[in-house]
């Protein structure tokens, strides 16, 4: 066995573009494919190169990654049973090759290499080659280092009610854990490969039949003209097809849970998977998703009615509320009972600041809390953005640089926020705050109004994948409102079930 050491000896000119090199055949000569392989991985220190000898003297080198095969595998169940095959005899090295490929067929699958850029791929890939003396081609094993972690519980979505089960960074686990859910072969995975250095692996998944075939192509039309160095998280493909990269509000829904991919399969969307992530990300999706939890469907119709409710009363105040307070406190005092506006007069005497400033100071420190919670460690950070926020605001209130009232209004507002179930739509929302209080501090309850119509008019004109972006509301489709404002119960959604209607469909309609 040889390892490949560390060594400053200059490349030949031949393999400084490995471009132009890896398009090239095989040599027919072991020793200048061995070359080649020591030149391209130079300074690759977990490069090794085995050499082996066959039936009847054939020469052979092995090369891999030991840090991406499984040692134990090659060892006990590939190169064993490679040195103990008593070979019949064979004219050419293509018959040498059919025979290996035919009885280690029980052990693994190999795959026969004609070039240079798909040997040293599958090298870097976690594959041992197989080079033969006086053949131009060569043998791939696929026997990689099941480099993965257990399945645990999402850690990015609380589960109250349904599988505990979480994707994790293996593509095909996560593609298992949706077979297991979606039993029939109407369920389609297409692989794509994307990056030109990490080659990381994208699954397309849909359900023919269910998922609309614009739609599809949509999907594979936008992944194939991604070109990009590296695809090393789903965030890279969300930003890479989004249909509106600018907009906060967000036209893919990611998820950490298999029973919400698989759901979202049946009513006839599709799913992204990307290897190396645990985040998968499904598309169409509409504005009402953002208020919506897989747990809905497990509970009982009425009261996850009332959440939904609840969610959208709260998702506006979180929008609002610190706008409404700035607009009526500095324009439009005469709409606060006398009582409430000498008790918010007297709290705001000492303070320096006008109230537009004085929320969005809070607003700001708020959001900073809140971050410095996540990303601090877990144990530490709920205590910090805890004590941080209590501390901050009582000493803030002592020192009259806040007011009481606004202290009020603030928490509120992040409580509210809380209420709103997905991440990305949540963001959204705090985003638009601080234009929406500048709005308010500006020209009062009018421009809080024309702030809220900006939006409206903002979400009408988008869409996700081709699909209207507040369907079924707008265009209005009432046959299809059953699971939008409310949860119905499931013998009128098994009836009907939802489909996703792109708005070629909704026009030619």
């Amino acid at each position: 066995m040889i390892r490949i050491k560390a060594s400053p000896k200059r490349i030949d000119k031949r393999v400084t573009d490995l471009v132009h090199i890896a398009e090239e055949p095989l040599s027919d000569n072991l020793d200048d494919n061995e070359k080649v392989l020591q030149q391209i991985f130079s300074n690759c220190n977990d490069l090794i190169i085995r050499k082996l000898t066959l039936y009847k003297s054939t020469r052979c080198i092995a090369a891999y990654l030991d840090v991406l095969v499984d040692e134990s595998l090659w060892n006990n169940g590939l190169l064993n049973p490679l040195m103990k095959q008593e070979l019949e005899d064979f004219d050419n090295q293509g018959e040498l090759f059919e025979q290996l490929k035919y009885r280690l067929a029980s052990f693994v699958t190999p795959q026969v290499i004609n070039n240079r850029k798909e040997a040293v791929q599958r090298i870097v890939s976690g594959d041992v080659v197989l080079f033969v003396e006086s053949s131009n081609a060569a043998l791939s094993f696929s026997i990689k280092d099941q480099l993965q972690r257990q399945l645990d519980e999402p850690s990015s979505e609380a589960v109250i009610r349904g599988p505990r089960i979480g994707f994790i960074e293996k593509l095909d686990v996560n593609m298992a854990l949706i077979r297991q859910r979606i039993r029939t072969p109407q369920l389609k995975m297409e692989k794509v490969i994307l990056g030109a250095a990490s080659r990381t692996d994208i699954a397309i998944v849909y359900f023919e039949g269910k998922t609309p075939q614009k739609v599809v192509e949509e999907i594979r039309q936008r992944v194939s003209k991604i070109e990009m160095d590296s695809i090393l998280e789903s965030g890279y493909i969300e930003e890479s097809i989004s249909d509106h990269p600018y907009s906060p509000f967000p036209v893919m829904q990611t998820t950490q849970r298999p029973d919400v991919v698989s759901a979202a399969l049946i009513e006839g969307k599709a799913a992204v998977l990307v290897d190396g992530s645990p985040i998968a990300l499904v598309m169409p999706i509409t504005y009402w998703y953002g208020f919506q939890t897989v747990e809905d469907y497990y509970m009982n119709f009425i009261f996850a009615s009332f959440l939904r409710w609840l969610r959208f009363l709260f998702a506006f105040m979180a929008l609002t509320l610190p706008s409404i307070y700035v607009a009526i406190t500095t324009f439009h005092s005469e709409m606060i009972p006398t009582g409430l506006a000498l008790s918010l007069a007297a709290a705001r005497e000492v303070v320096p600041f006008p109230a537009m400033v004085e929320t969005l100071i809070m607003e700001i420190t708020f959001e900073a809390l809140r971050e410095a919670g996540v990303r601090l460690p877990r144990p530490v950070g709920q205590t910090i953005s805890i004590v941080g926020a209590l501390v901050i605001g009582q000493a803030a209130v002592q020192a009259g640089i806040i007011s009481a009232p606004i202290i009020i209004i603030v928490s509120l507002t992040g409580i509210a926020s809380f209420l709103i179930p997905h991440p990305e739509m949540n963001q959204a929302v705090s985003m638009l705050r601080f234009p929406m209080v500048i709005c308010a501090g500006t020209f009062g309850l009018y421009g809080v109004s024309a702030a809220v119509i900006a939006i409206l008019i903002h979400l009408t004109n988008l869409n996700s994948f081709g699909v209207p972006y507040l369907s079924p509301l707008a265009p209005l489709n009432p046959s299809e409102l059953w699971d939008v404002l409310i949860r119905a119960p499931w013998k009128i959604m098994h009836k009907r079930q939802r489909r996703i209607r792109p708005k070629m469909e909704l026009e030619e309609k």
